[in-house]
């Protein structure tokens, strides 16, 4: 069983940093999750396999920080002073990149179900640092009186998110863009949360 590991021992810049996760997601696009090995992340970033299991301690862990770096700025960050702010400025990546994630996601749907090293990962490294973030979002709207504490909804906003999000393609065959989440947060999310959308 492999943990998250934690000690690294060496030291790798940021440079190279990026350009080690930018292959790793280059990859994972071009084979899936499972295809994909150390021996092709070593011989595409002409690194040794043991400085990569050194780094990162296996697949599943260099997977996933991969796709945390590609991710645009931090959730924690975002404070406009309205909920449907927050929430517009949440999804603010280009339509390019967030057909690129939806790509990814695609990729390791399967694997984060079958393959535990990969799901543990994926819970400790993404989605829940992710979702903390997310909850100060929720905790502001509350705290300014957008939101009553007590409404049920706010317990499946990361659901109606991430749903919207992953559903696109599946349902409409098309892939997500702002427009369609700009336009599904206003006509879904707000109002289950009792928000007018301004």
């Amino acid at each position: 069983m492999t943990e998250v590991a934690t000690v690294r021992r060496s030291r790798i810049t940021p440079e190279r940093e990026a350009e080690l996760y930018a292959a790793v997601l280059d990859l994972l696009r071009e084979v899936g999750y499972d295809a994909l090995t150390m021996d092709a992340v070593a011989a595409r970033t002409r690194s040794s396999k043991a400085t990569l299991y050194r780094q990162w301690g296996g697949k599943a862990e260099l997977v996933v920080r991969a796709m945390r770096a590609q991710k645009p700025g931090v959730i924690s960050d975002i404070d406009t002073g309205s909920l449907q702010g927050d929430l517009h400025s949440l999804i603010g990546q280009d339509d390019c990149a967030m057909e690129q994630n939806a790509a990814l996601m695609r990729a390791l749907a399967m694997a984060v179900h079958t393959n535990d090293d990969l799901r543990r990962a994926f819970k400790a490294l993404l989605v829940e640092p992710e979702v903390a973030e997310f909850q100060g979002i929720v905790r502001r709207a509350v705290e300014r009186g957008e939101v009553p504490a007590d409404n049920p909804a706010l317990d499946y906003m990361v659901h109606m998110l991430v749903g919207a999000f992953a559903t696109r393609a599946l349902i409409d065959d098309q892939p997500p863009t702002r427009e369609f989440l700009t336009s599904y947060i206003d006509a879904v999310v707000l109002p289950a949360l009792g928000v007018s959308p301004r």
